[in-house]
């Protein structure tokens, strides 16, 4: 009789247990889980406060410190100031005035005159290796619209990629250039995720280059009769930094009437030239 009470109670603390262990969510209950690190890691996401309560490394005080912003580790690059190719959506703490609708694209056009570098050896290097990578394939090598997605040998793309070395592009503004870069233009993406602030100003030099050439002109460091607007850097140029001379951060007037004192062979331009010469992407996916 002793043991068969024994044996009943046990049944009941188990059967009691076996409920309680399968109770379900609600309300103010969570429920009861198995093996619940299994499901919920005891790692601490950077930023993001997700404490919970079955942890038992540390206390919420702890957790709550260890979802804290860190300092950066020694030696890392802010992805949005490098100048390089490997690492995207860098406008090194340029801001662009100009939205992605018609009205804008043609407002940076008109506003967006200088080109905030100088024409460097450098630069017109940096600018045919990014050209080449994220431009030739539709508008060619030449800049002549003859990509390998528009060649036989490649695939027929839809439309004729705009061609760079028509007087249309030639008399173009550079805010043209960098408005279909930063936004695109027709079937032409964006791509200011892929290149730089730097790095848009030096393809559109190299751009220009290509026009003068195909015009039989010179555009290069030392001398450019291609136009009036892209400064040469001259034969004393230091090859130290591809950076605007004096570029004013948080001037962002137009460029075409902020300008640079001609006088000096050109101040910086503001930030908004930099943000204006936009149509490179623009006008060459016009056809696209």
């Amino acid at each position: 009789m002793r043991h068969l009470q024994k044996y009943t109670l046990v049944l009941i603390v188990g059967v009691i247990m076996m409920l309680q262990s399968c109770s379900k969510p609600g309300g103010n209950n969570t429920g009861s889980e198995y093996m619940p690190d299994m499901a919920h890691s005891i790692a601490y996401e950077a930023n993001y406060y997700n404490y919970y309560y079955n942890n038992t490394w540390g206390s919420e005080d702890d957790y709550y410190k260890y979802a804290q912003p860190r300092l950066p580790v020694k030696g890392t690059v802010p992805r949005k100031s490098s100048n390089r190719i490997a690492i995207p959506s860098a406008n090194e703490g340029k801001a662009y005035y100009y939205a992605d609708t018609d009205e804008e694209r043609t407002r940076a056009t008109n506003e967006i005159v200088d080109n905030p570098y100088p024409i460097t050896d450098a630069g017109l290097k940096q600018g045919k290796e990014l050209y080449n990578i994220n431009c030739a394939i539709c508008h060619g090598e030449k800049g002549d619209g003859n990509g390998y997605l528009v060649r036989d040998d490649g695939g027929v793309y839809p439309v004729q990629p705009a061609i760079m070395t028509n007087d249309e592009f030639v008399t173009a503004s550079n805010g043209r250039y960098y408005h279909s870069i930063m936004y695109g233009k027709n079937l032409m993406g964006s791509y200011k995720d892929k290149l730089s602030y730097s790095e848009r100003w030096q393809v559109i030099h190299y751009i220009r280059s290509l026009q003068a050439k195909e015009k039989g002109l010179v555009y290069n460091q030392n001398e450019n009769t291609l136009n009036s607007v892209d400064r040469p850097a001259g034969q004393n140029y230091q090859v130290a930094e591809l950076v605007p001379a004096s570029h004013d951060s948080d001037s962002h007037g137009h460029h075409a009437k902020e300008g640079h004192d001609h006088s000096d062979g050109h101040d910086e331009h503001d930030d908004h030239h930099g943000h204006d010469g936009e149509h490179h992407n623009d006008e060459h996916h016009d056809n696209h």
